[in-house]
């Protein structure tokens, strides 16, 4: 009867004999063992703190911040020894757990008006292959409008330049779009990197396709390309700092004053300069690879743009000396401070009647 039984309903045969015994026992759930929390409270706030001050890492890049700014975490925090050790060992995946809350409330839109250029157009060739750079000294250049509800009049301009292979970034502030205006920050920026400008590479907006950069660029021997319209990958890498050490900053605020202007500059060159560059670790794409139908990216740890500076071998020794005493002398959280600070009054001066309401242009 069990081997008929078993071939009718395809059963094994101690389930089969389990069923015609009775009903199948029932399991008991066993307690769930739960863990001590590794971190405590007073580690989580220490650990919001250093992100707040950092502006807002993601976790890697927050992991990459935390023995770097060590020393001024002591010197500030008095960390016993055992909260320092969980502090450097705790995970980035940790990091996200721990912080999601807050995360959730930092979200905004950003928009941009790039004008086309013409003139001169087919005399600046087209360059695709800027992830390939393996040297310091090529740029890429964008303008960031600050124009705020609206695109009428003359507007302050956020001038942005970032080094392809070591993620060095310049920034000045200009009054409108006028080339002479531009290929004048352009030469203040030239003037402050920590090696030579070898290379720019810009979208087709008017106020880089002109006779007056193409002219400067002849003068001082600096290769000018350009990337393809309408196709912002081409200049990923400025696209990606317009927003990190621009727009994230200044929010969507309308700036058109020379007072603002001042302001803006100070900040850019005193403070904003030293932070990003010195104190803000950034990760950098080693390879893709191609896995069936996904592509599997692989990066670097993160480093600041100053370490990839001291190892690309075309920094300028006497202003690599200054930077590395510019990093022994300066704090980040006061630096931080100070950004706040030099905001608040910024945002004092935006001009309130062209800009958004408050909850769209908030600050990150």
């Amino acid at each position: 009867m069990l081997d008929e039984f078993c071939s009718n309903t395809r059963y094994n045969r101690k389930y089969a004999i389990r069923l015609l015994n009775g009903p199948r026992p029932e399991k008991r759930p066993r307690p769930r063992r739960r863990r001590a929390a590794s971190y405590g409270a007073g580690l989580i706030r220490l650990l919001a703190v250093v992100w707040e001050a950092a502006g807002y890492p993601w976790s890697v890049r927050l992991k990459a911040v935390l023995p770097l700014w060590l020393p001024w975490i002591r010197k500030r925090f008095r960390p016993d020894a055992a909260t320092e050790k969980k502090l450097l060992r705790i995970s980035a995946a940790t990091m996200d757990r721990h912080l999601k809350s807050k995360k959730a409330t930092l979200s905004k839109r950003h928009y941009g008006g790039t004008k086309p250029g013409t003139l001169l157009k087919h005399h600046i060739p087209i360059k695709t292959d800027s992830w390939n750079v393996k040297e310091a000294g090529f740029v890429e250049v964008d303008l960031v409008s600050h124009s705020g509800n609206c695109g009428d009049g003359e507007f302050i301009h956020s001038l942005n330049m970032t080094d392809i292979h070591t993620g060095w970034v310049e920034t000045r502030a200009v009054l409108g779009k006028g080339q002479v205006g531009v290929v004048a920050a352009m030469e203040q920026m030239r003037q402050s990197l920590p090696f030579p400008l070898r290379g720019i590479d810009s979208d087709n907006g008017s106020e880089f396709i002109n006779y007056h950069l193409k002219r400067y660029c002849d003068r001082r021997r600096i290769q000018f390309t350009r990337g393809r319209p309408y196709k912002k990958d081409d200049n990923a890498h400025i696209e990606q700092k317009n927003w990190t050490h621009v727009r994230k900053i200044f929010g969507y605020l309308r700036f058109d004053s020379p007072a603002v202007l001042r302001e803006m500059n100070d900040l850019y060159v005193a403070e904003l300069r030293v932070y990003q560059n010195l104190f803000q670790p950034s990760t950098k794409l080693l390879r893709k690879t191609r896995v069936g139908s996904r592509l599997r990216r692989v990066y670097e740890p993160p480093k600041t743009p100053l370490e990839r500076v001291r190892e690309c071998g075309q920094a300028d020794r006497a202003k690599l000396v200054q930077l590395d005493q510019t990093f022994k002398t300066h704090d980040p959280f006061e630096l931080s401070r100070k950004i706040d600070q030099k905001l608040e009054t910024i945002f004092q001066l935006a001009n309130a009647r062209m800009s958004p309401r408050s909850g769209n242009s908030s600050m990150e």
